[in-house]
């Protein structure tokens, strides 16, 4: 079997960043990243770190390596890698040296492995990690002229591979290495990703590769239906866009279908169960569990909290299972706030769009009404309120009736909004907020959508469609709502309707002053700061 020595050269001096080489990055020496890397590799029997410096040879020391003692004529600018890395092993009888540079903490020694086995796999004499980057080049000619450096201006995908060296690793058969070279005849190179490929010349540099240190590693468990709802996956996919990674989202292959997530760029994956669930926390070692689902099982959850290092942090969660979490977020319910458990309007998080959309004018009179009861309106409230606004006192108003994409009824609601000139019906639209903002007041469940008209400034009447939506308390009269209570009949909805058509412009002023003074828009930033602190991320 060949044998491998890791030689990591870190001199005293840097001018760009002073001391270099052992500031501390997310709690850790620069160096220590390599020796780590080098440690952890399955192929790497001895480590070498040659400097001038006192304090780096202790580091390497304590942590259990090698140090060798470099001559200040080995250590001045102009001083080629190749000499160093000669002198560090002209005694050395490994099959491979790996020069593996300090500057490159956010390496990960398995892309390291993978590279010394491609390595093997090919018989090459020297490997060179490297980043593929693209790009749009110019170069000079013989006149001094600027040139383009590409046969045709098209997008960085389609462009032909470049690619640049990093300073990660440099593996080389022992017989190359003298002063002058590391290189052999058979020589390739290895691509790393971006993250991966960080080197610390800058301390813009170290700000980026800091970010890329303390990026915690982060799951979301999630599940919905065009029956039970999609609130959760809604919510899901709008969170994990605040992240600066992409985090990977969970769901129950049996209890969802993959197609609820839409066309989505997110990382999407499926279980066959919710016990598989444990196997992978355990197996890719998350940083933080998001379970973002009504009602958690307490087995699952319990151990779950038994993982080490594991944060759990539990959304709209009123299962057992969430006494096992680290944090837990109601934003539908009331409560008294702890330090593990947050209530209320304020930490509701609302689609993207909505945070960009400015509030609608409230005009002099109603004209125009807004009607949807969500994904699938098991109350059959679009039914009442169709044949409520069919009638000829609502004739001057425009009506606009959505439905969602698993309400049973559509056919015959159809045909009643057919026989009303004045009444659009229609399902399961993609762009729902050009339609609320076109609107005067709503009259919507007390579910998600009137969040989103709240958002908006809309007045709106509310109604319980079930128990659970019913124990939704912001949506009352206090916060700017004109509530109902759980399945009002006609007569009920009538009225409501007659008196906010009626109610003057400084009344429904009112109720729009109250219901924008709840902030749901930044509901999502509050979220997002919990889950940073119980993270460890107090930035």
């Amino acid at each position: 079997m060949s044998s491998f020595v890791a030689v990591i050269p870190a001199r005293a001096g840097s001018k760009g960043v002073p001391n270099k080489n052992i500031r501390l990055i997310n709690g850790k020496p620069l160096v220590a990243y390599a020796i780590n890397n080098a440690l952890k590799s399955r192929y790497i029997h001895r480590v070498i770190v040659t400097s001038d410096s006192d304090h780096i040879l202790a580091i390497a020391k304590n942590m259990g390596v090698e140090g060798h003692k470099r001559d200040s004529s080995l250590c001045g600018d102009a001083v080629t890698l190749d000499s160093v890395v000669f002198d560090a092993v002209k005694n050395d009888k490994s099959d491979y040296v790996i020069t593996m540079q300090p500057t490159s903490p956010t390496l990960n020694y398995e892309s390291l492995d993978r590279a010394i086995d491609y390595l093997l796999e090919h018989d090459y004499d020297t490997v060179i990690s490297c980043k593929n980057d693209p790009r749009l080049s110019w170069e000079l000619d013989n006149c001094g002229l600027p040139v383009p450096k590409y046969k045709a201006r098209v997008n960085r995908q389609y462009m032909e591979p470049e690619y640049v060296e990093t300073g990660a690793f440099f593996i080389t058969k022992r017989k190359f290495v003298n002063c002058d070279s590391r290189l052999g005849k058979r020589v390739s190179v290895f691509p790393i990703s971006d993250k991966e490929a960080i080197d610390i010349d800058t301390f813009d540099d170290f700000i980026v590769a800091q970010r890329v240190l303390e990026r915690k590693k982060i799951a979301f468990y999630t599940n919905g239906s065009c029956v039970m709802g999609t609130g959760h996956i809604r919510r899901t996919l709008t969170l994990a866009d605040e992240f600066d990674s992409k985090p990977d989202i969970y769901f129950d292959a049996t209890r969802t279908d993959s197609s609820i997530f839409g066309n989505t760029a997110q990382n999407i994956y499926p279980l066959g169960c919710e016990q598989d669930l444990i196997r992978v926390i355990e197996e890719k070692q998350y940083d933080i569990l998001i379970n973002d689902t009504l009602e958690t099982n307490e087995e699952i959850m319990a151990y779950l909290q038994s993982i080490q290092n594991l944060k759990i942090v539990n959304i709209d969660d009123v299962g057992n299972g969430a006494e096992f979490a680290d944090l837990v977020i109601n934003p539908f319910y009331k409560g008294e706030d702890s330090k593990k458990k947050k209530y209320g309007e304020r930490y509701f998080v609302i689609n993207n769009i909505f945070r960009l959309l400015k509030p609608i004018h409230i005009n002099e009179h109603v004209k125009r009404v807004f009607v949807s009861f969500g994904g699938a309106d098991p109350a059959n409230y679009s039914q009442k309120l169709v044949s409520i606004l069919s009638k000829g006192k609502y004739r001057d108003l425009e009506i606009t009736v959505v439905l969602g994409n698993a309400y049973i009824n559509s056919e015959l609601l159809r045909d009643m909004c057919d026989k009303v000139i004045n009444i659009t019906l229609l399902q399961n639209v993609s762009n729902i907020y050009e339609y609320m903002l076109a609107s005067d007041i709503a009259i919507s469940a007390r579910g998600i959508t009137s969040y989103e008209l709240a958002s908006l400034g809309i007045p709106t009447i509310v109604a319980a469609e079930n128990e659970l939506e019913e124990s939704h308390t912001f949506l009352s009269d206090e916060n700017g709502f004109t509530y109902l209570g759980l399945y009002p009949n006609e007569e009920q909805f009538e009225k409501a309707v007659d008196n906010l058509i009626a109610a003057s412009r400084e009344e429904r002023q009112k109720q729009q002053d109250r219901l924008l003074a709840c902030d749901i828009k930044n509901g999502i930033l509050r979220v997002k700061k919990l889950i940073d602190t119980v993270g460890g991320n107090n930035d």
